[in-house]
């Protein structure tokens, strides 16, 4: 069975992170996640974050360093999550694959409905946290 590749960031943000809502309509709608996308033909990861968070938020980030991987099998395949940490100056100017976005704090992550490829990063997220605060 094939993977795909799937690239996500955690962005932050005056010590809070961006969580973003998927639209009802699209697979797994309702379900919060890190912004991010498909690994597109021959892009590193980090390319294909910083176009995936253009072209979906409109929002520009500095990809500070790799986070953490996690492997899902979803009904319809797998996918491996490759997480970055990332910074953003600005905010969000648009919102085309969702329909609702925030910006939480870390500590707060599993209150949200995450989807459960996200999960394993949030909590790993949570746990570097409680150790650096």
């Amino acid at each position: 069975m094939d993977i795909t590749k799937v690239v996500c960031g955690i962005i932050f943000y005056n010590d809070e992170v961006l969580i973003c809502r998927r639209k009802p309509e699209k697979s797994l709608g309702g379900y919060w996640e890190f912004p991010g996308g498909k690994v597109e033909g021959s892009e590193s990861y980090e390319e294909s974050l910083l176009r995936e968070l253009i072209e979906e938020l409109n929002l520009k980030v500095e990809i500070k360093q790799h986070f953490f991987d996690t492997v899902h099998h979803y009904d319809k395949g797998a996918i491996e999550l490759i997480s970055f940490i990332c910074e953003s100056s600005g905010t969000v100017v648009e919102c085309t694959d969702h329909d609702r976005l925030e910006w939480v704090k870390v500590s707060d992550l599993l209150n949200w409905e995450l989807s459960p490829a996200d999960v394993p990063i949030a909590k790993e997220l949570i746990e570097m946290y409680s150790q650096i605060k």
